[in-house]
């Protein structure tokens, strides 16, 4: 695993390329050497070094991680384009690559949570350096500040967990011993609620969203938002007593929240703020589903996270596409772009219908598990789990109708249809989303 660290450390030097095709090649490379080492093994867990090392989980999001970054590369092609400072803004991809993946392959907290931290930065200065509007400087504030407020309870509380446990290493963090004081309960969890985000603490993601630019977009609904989950993932064995007395309170609130950000999502008139949205409603299901605890809830959410990442950043990359060529995310001028640019609307109706959890996409297999932890866990969520499926339904089907029919706008009529990078970008997107559904042994059978 070090050597594979190695690896991605010594690609950063290669941002002095000119043009996105060979960063793209650079971060598919580094995703086939980790997919070919881990496969030489016997097990998962043979690729293990020192406080680095690799189990399903983190596997998987590895894998989306060198993904989603290597077609941040493709979407940010405007960049590129215009010589805004590439070298930069290379490196700053390359370097949150690199910090996810040292986070998501930290066996130890503490190093998990130092690079955690670390991944904000670049992410910061993504919104700030290339963000489109004045308002990134508060998104930024509050991606900051959201953030950090619930990170130093949580290194205090890998403190005080290092002194009753002796030890940093997850492995040894289960048992309902580990943790009995409902105070260390909420410090370890608060900071992966608010990562998630959890509604009431989720202001700071469609702030972030909307002023961020496409690759920014991208890699916060891809990757960024799954760290909470992964984080939850790890620290809830060691929480296991007061997580059963206390989950109920979090279910309570995924569910009910997102029952009302999909209301939100009803009324947005931005495609960037509809779709941002659309990824709180999701991950507080996603939420909801771990918080039960059970098999189902544990497989459910980590094959949602997969399927959101790349689904989600896909819409975003589709917004952007029609940002570039009208100027405007307003779904009062992004109207009838079925007839301006009718071949990019199949794949508006592809992603849209894959935001819904329409088979055979993997949003699908991820919210019928979610729905059988959050049944199998209460009857009564069942009322909120029907309102959710039914809105998310409704505002896919806004999005999708608003922005393809209707009479086009006069600003659209030099615009054109997609470009092969375009189409590439797309493709990458729906392609595995759509595959991975095929072999799902992996995310349903790793526990």
């Amino acid at each position: 695993m070090l050597k594979f660290i190695f690896l991605t450390l010594f690609t950063m030097p290669l941002v002095a390329f000119k043009g996105s095709w060979h960063k793209l090649q650079i971060s598919v490379y580094g995703g086939s050497i980790l997919f070919m080492l881990v496969n030489s093994f016997p097990g998962m867990m043979g690729l293990t070094s020192y406080s680095f090392g690799c189990d399903v989980v983190s596997y998987g999001l590895i894998l989306l991680s060198f993904w989603i970054c290597g077609l941040m590369f493709s979407a940010s092609q405007g960049v590129y384009k215009d010589n805004y400072s590439d070298t930069m803004f290379s490196f700053l991809i390359l370097f949150l690559l690199l910090m996810l993946v040292l986070t998501f392959s930290s066996s130890s907290i503490l190093f998990f949570y130092i690079y955690f931290e670390a991944s904000l930065i670049p992410t910061l200065f993504l919104i700030l350096g290339w963000g489109y509007q004045p308002e990134r400087i508060q998104a930024g504030t509050y991606l900051l500040f959201y953030t950090l407020l619930v990170s130093l309870p949580l290194l205090i509380g890998i403190f005080v967990s290092y002194e009753n446990l002796d030890t940093l290493f997850y492995i040894y963090f289960s048992g309902p011993s580990a943790v009995t004081s409902t105070l260390m309960y909420l410090v370890m969890i608060g900071a992966f609620l608010v990562k998630m985000p959890m509604f009431l603490a989720h202001l700071w993601l469609p702030k972030a969203h909307v002023e961020a630019p496409v690759s920014g977009s991208m890699i916060l609904a891809g990757v960024l938002l799954k760290l909470g989950g992964y984080g939850l993932f790890r620290v809830l064995g060691m929480v296991v007593s007061k997580a059963l007395a206390y989950n109920y309170i979090w279910v309570s609130v995924s569910l009910i929240g997102g029952v009302l950000v999909s209301l939100i999502c009803l009324r947005q008139s931005d495609l960037k703020s509809l779709v941002a949205y659309s990824s709180v409603a999701h991950m507080g299901l996603v939420l909801g589903g771990m918080m039960t605890l059970n098999y189902w809830g544990m497989c459910g959410a980590y094959m949602m996270m997969i399927a959101h990442g790349l689904c989600s950043s896909g819409l975003f990359s589709l917004t952007n596409m029609v940002y570039e060529r009208l100027g405007s995310r307003s779904l009062l001028i992004n109207k009838g772009l079925i007839n301006l640019m009718p071949s990019m609307s199949l794949w508006w109706f592809l992603l849209s219908s894959a935001n819904m959890a329409a088979p055979p996409t993997l949003n699908l297999l991820g919210e019928l598990s979610l729905l059988n932890s959050l049944v199998a866990w209460s009857w009564a969520s069942m009322v909120a789990l029907m309102l959710i499926s039914f809105f998310s339904a409704a505002y896919t089907l806004y999005l999708y109708s608003f922005s393809q029919h209707g009479k086009w706008s006069f600003s659209g009529y030099g615009s054109m249809s997609g470009t092969t990078r375009e189409y590439l970008v797309l493709v990458l997107h729906w392609l595995p989303l759509n595959l991975l559904i095929l072999k799902s042994e992996a995310g349903i059978l790793w526990i």
